[in-house]
């Protein structure tokens, strides 16, 4: 089994330009497919991820298939640091 790491990055509107301010993760757990299924997961799930106003955009810029004990650089970090992870990518 497998999950679908879905990576996104977010511009903040400033006026006069958009600068990039982070991103998020997201997973789609308990993945069993192809990667062309999994292509077509992703982009089902691109309104609940992505979003567009005057303000704001968060678009998806990465996907990856991963196992199921994958975690993240910000898991990892969490672990490395305090022994646990309070914050983990959104399940969609």
């Amino acid at each position: 089994m497998a999950k679908i790491l879905i990576q996104t990055q977010v511009y903040e509107n400033y006026g006069y330009k958009w600068k990039p301010k982070g991103g998020s993760d997201y997973y789609i757990t308990n993945f069993h497919g192809t990667v062309e299924q999994a292509t077509v997961s992703v982009m089902a799930h691109r309104e609940q991820i992505e979003y567009n106003n005057e303000m704001f955009r968060e678009h998806i810029i990465n996907w990856q298939l991963v196992p199921d004990d994958y975690v993240t650089q910000y898991e990892q970090d969490q672990l490395d640091h305090e022994g646990i992870i309070r914050f983990s990518p959104k399940v969609l």
